[in-house]
């Protein structure tokens, strides 16, 4: 993997940047959208390539080891041949869904015993075998093994759990380098820095990241329930210290504002559920603020879903019929809302882009945060 700085704004810590893989180029700032399963929920992927047209995307280890399983995945040739996608793709290591499923789990220094969510068969994760599943899989980008705490967090514990999840990251760098690459092309593998919502923890455990002098370095342990300012503090914390010259990912975050907030902080990669999520809900996100399409108000509302949207689903509907769909519980509402809200998240991030490199990032970003925190 390559990375290219291109510029930071004068008014901000926003960076605009090129990372190269051997399955393409990756303008940053940058949103994946998240196909935990090796799907989008609901999107066809010549509509992920040609309407929405991220990228990069995001497969989930945890997931994908359990269905449809690493004998078929590997007899596919990896998850890009076998979802047809050959652009590029980021898995997570399962260390998120580990701390998700806090009822079904033991953690100790070994790894991870965790009972399936499908059929409540038993399994055990180590930094190593999550390595191997991993390579197995088949991304571009791969995630260390680390553990995600929760919020709020006993400061102890945040603080015992980070020096582990320093650990298994330490397991995981040895054991990759004796693992070959399966099929014909690199991965970039990323540590992750945790410390809960502590700034001394994350300053040591982004230190600790950065003298690992990995090729690209990820914040993990945050969008998991504390206030978006602690949120931000944190990411301050952490990018004041992670190297200008690596690419930098927010793992799980987040509504279309802290993602622009971030980016002012310096972040150059976002993955989050709920651009979909939101959308089977009926909530749409717009530059002007959200619709939730339930509502009443546009049930004889014939004009387009987003006039400004990027997906032909924005011009080709209404809100009416969009609502109708969502009152009748027809599942293409679910499908034309994820389609406009994944373009929205890509759109926001590319235009991001555009205002860093032309130099005036700050005030339309203020301007955006303004606008996308009404309810339409």
């Amino acid at each position: 993997m390559k990375f290219d700085l291109k510029i930071t704004d004068p008014k901000s810590k926003a960076r605009a940047g090129v990372i190269t893989t051997d399955h393409g180029i990756i303008e940053t700032p940058i949103f994946m959208p998240v196909g935990t399963v090796g799907t989008v929920k609901g999107v066809h992927q010549t509509e992920l390539k040609n309407e929405i047209n991220p990228d990069i995307i995001l497969g989930n280890t945890y997931h994908l080891y359990l269905r449809p399983g690493l004998d078929i995945l590997e007899k596919a040739g990896g998850l890009h041949k076998f979802m047809n996608w050959d652009r590029n793709i980021l898995t997570d290591s399962g260390g998120y869904q580990v701390y998700s499923l806090s009822a079904r789990r033991k953690i100790n220094e070994e790894g991870v015993k965790f009972k399936s969510h499908i059929d409540g068969s038993m399994h055990f994760f180590t930094p190593e075998n999550v390595m191997e599943t991993q390579r197995t899989i088949g991304a571009d980008i791969i995630m260390a093994f680390d553990e995600c705490t929760p919020y709020p967090c006993d400061y102890n514990y945040a603080k015992r759990s980070m020096h582990m999840t320093h650990r298994w990251l330490n397991r995981c760098i040895n054991h990759l380098e004796k693992l070959p690459f399966k099929y014909g092309f690199e991965q970039t593998f990323m540590p992750i820095v945790q410390g809960s919502t502590y700034k001394d923890l994350r300053a040591q455990s982004a230190e600790f990241i950065a003298n690992t002098n990995q090729q690209a370095n990820a914040i993990g342990g945050l969008s998991v329930g504390e206030p978006a300012e602690e949120m931000y503090a944190m990411t301050e914390v952490v990018t004041a210290i992670l190297p200008e010259d690596k690419p930098r990912y927010l793992m799980g975050v987040g509504t279309p504002i802290n993602i622009l907030e971030n980016i002012a902080l310096g972040i150059d990669m976002f993955d989050c559920v709920m651009p979909t999520r939101n959308a089977r809900n009926g909530m749409l996100f717009t530059a002007h603020g959200t619709i939730n399409i339930k509502n009443k108000k546009w049930e004889d509302d014939f004009s387009a879903i987003d006039e400004l949207g990027t997906t032909w689903v924005d011009t080709y509907y209404t809100k009416a019929y969009l609502r109708h769909l969502f009152a009748a519980k027809e599942m293409l509402g679910k499908q034309i809302a994820s389609i406009h809200n994944l373009g929205f998240y890509v759109w926001l991030t590319r235009e991001a882009r555009k205002h860093i490199l032309a130099g005036d990032f700050r005030e339309w970003k203020d301007k955006m945060v303004v606008q996308m925190d009404k309810r339409l």
